[in-house]
């Protein structure tokens, strides 16, 4: 996993039309008149401190992104992940996200729409093989949200603290998408 250099924001730039075609399915976007889609964040990842951008590489080619912020009281929150299709469910989805995670130890706050299936399927069981500690989950719907989502909170231990202890992973939190997201993940 390395930073996106400024230089290289064209390329993450690329990556981000289809991490955009691949999510229109669940949150129905559409392309502009030239036929591209716009991430309005995209800047802010070069000139706001706080966020990261870092390509996932796998052998040397170019496999995906993650895209992570700082919010609130020291909280890390995934703002975009993505895997080429070609590399999904190989395992390297699951190790780009470890990596991510351990290059920021302490709270983490990760959320996906409900509607995205493939996200229900994978990150319960990669932030249940990476907590420290107990991870909560709770559902938000509109109109307290714009679309339902499942929001996880958890903290990622330090890389020294990581190998003093195995830590005991419980996930609280309300029953309904949450649970079902965790069951269908194998991790109920």
């Amino acid at each position: 996993m390395v930073s996106v250099a400024a230089e290289d924001k064209t390329v993450l730039e690329n990556l981000m039309q289809l991490y955009q075609y691949d999510f229109s399915d669940v949150r129905g976007y559409d392309v502009t008149p030239h036929g591209t889609c716009v991430y309005r964040f995209l800047d802010y990842y070069f000139t706001e401190d706080g966020r990261e951008a870092c390509f996932i590489r796998i052998d040397g080619t170019l496999a995906g992104f993650s895209m992570t912020r700082a919010v609130d009281q020291g909280v890390r929150e995934v703002s975009e992940f993505f895997v080429l299709r070609r590399h999904r469910r190989l395992g390297a989805g699951r190790a780009a996200a470890r990596l991510m995670f351990q290059r920021h130890p302490g709270p983490w706050a990760l959320a996906f729409d409900s509607a995205n299936h493939n996200a229900a399927r994978f990150w319960p069981g990669v932030i249940a093989g990476v907590a420290d500690g107990p991870v909560q989950c709770e559902e938000r719907h509109p109109p307290d949200a714009a679309y339902s989502r499942s929001w996880f909170r958890f903290r990622i231990a330090a890389a020294d603290e990581e190998a003093q202890h195995q830590p005991d992973v419980a996930v609280d939190g309300p029953l309904g998408d949450c649970q079902a997201a965790r069951a269908r993940a194998g991790t109920a």
